[in-house]
């Protein structure tokens, strides 16, 4: 099967571009789809599907620890999830320092990220005192419910 590394190339520069966070396009019997927060590029015909990293890594990706890599987000136990569909912000205002940093000590109930939401400010909360281990998401990223933002052992 003949993969169009350009497409996907120009199809992943959209999808960072309008903030989208899914592409689908179809051509034929060759369809193409990508999406963010998932970091897994399918490409789909008659013949079996393949699969490859994304071209257009998210810049969160770069602030995981090797650590955190060992288990996928999802598992991981002390993984905090975005209650809602919206926009991640790291701090309480753009001028404030962030919320947290990787290797910071946070207490149960500590606010470490806002999702706005509807225009409404939603204060997420550590669920555990712990160290922050990865913070999965970057400032004003779009994120979807279940989407994992940060890992707290």
């Amino acid at each position: 099967m003949q993969v169009d590394t350009k497409l996907i190339r120009e199809l992943a520069e959209m999808l960072n571009d309008t903030d989208l966070s899914e592409i689908e396009v179809e051509d034929g019997e060759r369809k193409i789809k990508l999406s963010r927060g998932g970091s897994v590029v399918s490409v789909a015909a008659p013949a079996p599907i393949a699969a490859a990293p994304a071209p257009a890594a998210a810049p969160a990706a770069a602030e995981a620890p090797a650590a955190a890599a060992d288990t996928p987000a999802e598992d991981h136990p002390g993984t905090i999830f975005s209650p809602m569909v919206g926009t991640i912000y790291t701090s309480p205002d753009p001028t404030a320092d962030e919320f947290i940093k990787v290797g910071d000590t946070v207490s149960a109930g500590q606010t470490i990220l806002i999702v706005e939401a509807m225009k409404v400010m939603n204060q997420i909360h550590a669920a555990k005192a712990g160290t922050v281990k990865a913070i999965l998401v970057s400032n004003e990223q779009p994120v979807e419910y279940g989407e994992p933002l940060v890992i707290i052992e």
